[in-house]
């Protein structure tokens, strides 16, 4: 993304009262970002270098607690001296997926209680973190990959871009002749152009709750402009594009059980486009893997996987194919990890889709 699309958004989630975290290699521009957003809404910057602190430089230090004047036997922590004095302040957690373990809980205490110890955060105090993208240019040894830690956040990666640049450079009057040869040369503007996060964004609970925050604080405007954007970065591509057409489209589409039990809409799936496809096909394979042991023998005693597989049959005329391997490879995975009776019916669905598709090919892949 763009440094100036980024600033625009980080500024709109940190006032949704929400964290974003910025990915990009040294040098492109992410604590500017943080300079820029401060002195734009008039906030002080505190600059946390995570990987190089302490657990004293965070937490403080401890001290025996005085109560009019006289010392007792409890110990509380004193403020470390980065602790912001006011609400109107931008704290800035540069390199978070690198805190040393000694830390890692009062990182996490600092991102969901917004407090450290006895310490509360003033309640308008904005949080924003940076984080260099894990490849083989950076140590390995404390890298954080915990889902539920980087689900906390909305991601951001942060690609070079020679128009922005040239705007920073002019504006911060660097000599010409650099300026000059970077836009002659603009690959030269960085070695780093892709950001890997190596993240596997999945839409929760807590991240559509994050999401309707920010997007309350969203215009129909910018919703149109950034809403894929936005929900990409803390629910995953797949999902955000299933919601984004959805908010554009307007859509209902059928359920599984419309699908699989009715056979219901099945002609109306042409008009769908790739997303939407996928998502239904992603609502089938989650109805099947879902279904209780109790309507299992259900469905198994009125021999309704038999119509289950001829939906499947007339479904797969009018999706792609790959759509259809999808159902499959999902039967054979529930077969292979199930047990018991949920086996048994898995193994009787792929038999039945098997009869109905009628064709080796389907299988030769799985």
């Amino acid at each position: 993304m763009r440094p100036k699309d980024i600033k625009y958004l980080s500024e709109k989630v940190m006032s949704s009262g929400e964290i974003p975290l910025l990915w990009g290699h040294f040098g492109v521009g992410k604590t500017d970002i943080a300079k820029e957003i401060a002195q734009q809404t008039g906030r002080e910057l505190i600059i946390l270098v995570i990987s190089q602190m302490e657990p004293g430089d965070l937490i403080g230090m401890p001290s025996r607690y005085k109560s009019s004047g006289m010392d007792s036997d409890r110990t509380v922590f004193l403020k470390p001296d980065w602790w912001p004095d006011n609400e109107n302040t931008i704290i800035m957690i540069d390199e978070v997926n690198r805190a040393h373990r000694s830390i890692r809980n009062a990182v996490m205490q600092l991102l969901l209680d917004r407090r450290i110890h006895n310490h509360i955060l003033p309640p308008g105090t904005w949080i924003m973190a940076a984080a260099n993208p894990p490849d083989e240019e950076y140590d390995q040894v404390d890298l954080i990959t915990d889902p539920a830690f980087m689900s906390r956040f909305f991601h951001f990666d942060i690609s070079p871009d020679i128009s922005d640049w040239t705007q920073w450079a002019k504006e911060n009057k660097l000599a010409d002749p650099v300026i000059n040869f970077v836009n002659d040369y603009p690959e030269y503007l960085s070695s780093d152009l892709n950001v890997s996060m190596r993240l596997n964004l999945r839409p929760s609970p807590r991240s559509w709750y994050k999401l309707a925050k920010v997007f309350e604080n969203l215009s129909d405007q910018e919703i149109k402009d950034y809403g894929y954007i936005i929900s990409a970065s803390i629910i995953g591509s797949e999902a955000a594009r299933a919601f984004t057409n959805h908010l554009n489209n307007k859509k209902n589409l059928p359920t599984a059980q419309d699908i699989l039990k009715e056979g219901k809409f099945i002609q109306r799936l042409s008009s769908l486009n790739q997303d939407e496809k996928i998502t239904l096909v992603l609502r089938i394979n989650k109805y099947i893997e879902n279904i209780s042991e109790t309507d299992m023998i259900k469905i198994i005693d009125i021999s309704e996987h038999q119509t289950y597989a001829k939906n499947i049959k007339l479904l797969s005329e009018y999706v792609p194919k790959d759509s259809i391997f999808a159902i499959l490879r999902n039967l054979e995975n529930l077969i292979q990890k199930s047990s018991g009776l949920k086996r048994a019916f898995y193994d009787k669905l792929f038999e039945a889709v098997a009869i109905e598709l009628n064709d080796e090919s389907w299988f030769q892949n799985l």
